[in-house]
């Protein structure tokens, strides 16, 4: 049977409205078009002026002489400003897309012209070309409120835990300056960090002291607010997600939490690649010609979950030995050197995220997996 090809006419002005954003601090640039062949429309408005954004939508919709109930579609770029336009947008009637900015294709040449009116009118394009096209680039997932607001926690976390490594490096770089040197970690209550002296055995500079006493309580106030996002955490109920993962061995309280609020938690997933993309572990091969290479990981996923799943990844080795994906890594890259075993581990984290995602949704353990026992 023959299938019937249907052709679209791109370039007939439709009876839809499309709308960009570029959106700065102080101001945002909108791109109003109806269709291929119509000249983009550019308004500037102040920045988050919701009122006058209605008064530009009807203005442009009056201005293209569109019905008073037409189709409205929207697009920006996912950045500082987050997820609470798209929810004005969509709660007006607005078919919004919030797009990845790492995936718009842009000009390769060497130097190229850049500037708000130039990133606009582009958008414009690459929105109604999403109409017909699929791939034109890649669409942020919205999560709901609720979900959203439950990210803060592991988020804040783990900030907090790289400013009180850095606010220790730094007292240590400020000790080093007159000879003082500390193993281990520093504690807060040993009474020696109270009377330290310099290499000479003379008393430290008054203001140096100063400082240090400022560093100090820096870093107890860090310790603090990390202590209280912990209360907060351990207070939340725990769900469903995280009572499951911690049933695992090597994976602890911090680890399942983050993994639950940031990706098992509200996300479904089609198969293993979808998991494998959303932490960046996905391969980048080059094939040009003669020319067949691997650029390594993607890293266009979220940051933080590539992170936890590297370390879950080492935690595995230790915690897992006798598991099949243990077994493997230690067969395939364990006889390699440094180098080799680093690049293992990150294949390692996406086949155990993937794993994972499995023990989720169909209850399957990973293969020669332990649990941990009952206490």
């Amino acid at each position: 049977m023959t299938k019937k090809t249907t052709q679209v006419n791109i370039n007939a002005v439709s009876s839809n409205l499309y709308v960009a954003f570029e959106m700065g601090s102080k101001n945002w640039k909108l791109g109003f078009s109806t269709g291929f062949g119509q000249k983009t429309r550019r308004r500037t408005i102040t920045a988050g002026d919701l009122d006058q954004l209605k008064l530009e939508f009807e203005s442009a919709r009056k201005r293209f002489r569109l019905p008073e109930k037409c189709k409205i579609y929207s697009c920006y770029e996912a950045g500082r400003d987050g997820f609470w336009l798209h929810r004005f947008l969509t709660s007006i009637g607005v078919t919004n897309s919030v797009v990845d900015s790492a995936s718009i294709e842009v000009n390769r040449r060497k130097r190229r012209a850049k500037s708000d009116r130039l990133d606009v009118e582009s958008l414009v394009k690459l929105l109604m070309r999403s109409m017909y096209e699929n791939k034109v680039w890649s669409v942020v997932r919205v999560p709901p409120v609720e979900d959203e607001d439950r990210r803060q926690l592991s988020r804040e976390f783990a900030t907090l835990v790289k400013e009180r490594t850095r606010q220790r490096n730094r007292i240590r770089g400020l000790l080093a300056l007159h000879g003082i040197r500390i193993s281990g970690k520093l504690d807060l209550s040993d009474p020696k960090l109270k009377s330290l002296t310099a290499w000479d055995r003379k008393p430290l500079p008054p203001q140096f002291k100063n400082r240090l006493a400022r560093e100090w309580a820096r870093l107890e106030f860090i310790c603090e607010q990390i202590k209280s996002v912990k209360s907060d955490r351990d207070e939340e109920a725990a769900n469903e997600p995280v009572e499951q993962l911690v049933k695992l061995r090597s994976l602890g309280d911090v680890t399942a939490d983050s993994l639950a609020r940031e990706v098992f938690g509200w996300r479904t997933f089609k198969n293993g690649k979808q998991v494998g993309c959303l932490a960046g572990l996905v391969p980048t091969p080059y094939q040009s010609g003669e020319i067949n290479r691997e650029q390594g990981i993607s890293k266009a996923g979220i940051t933080h979950v590539r992170r936890v799943a590297i370390d879950l990844a080492w935690n595995w080795l230790r915690f897992q030995p006798k598991s099949k994906l243990s077994l493997w890594y230690n067969s395939r890259f364990g006889p390699g050197g440094k180098k080799a075993r680093k690049v293992g581990i990150v294949a390692l984290a996406r086949k155990l995220l993937i794993a994972i995602w499995r023990y989720l949704t169909t209850g399957e353990i990973p293969q020669g997996a332990e649990l941990k026992s009952a206490a």
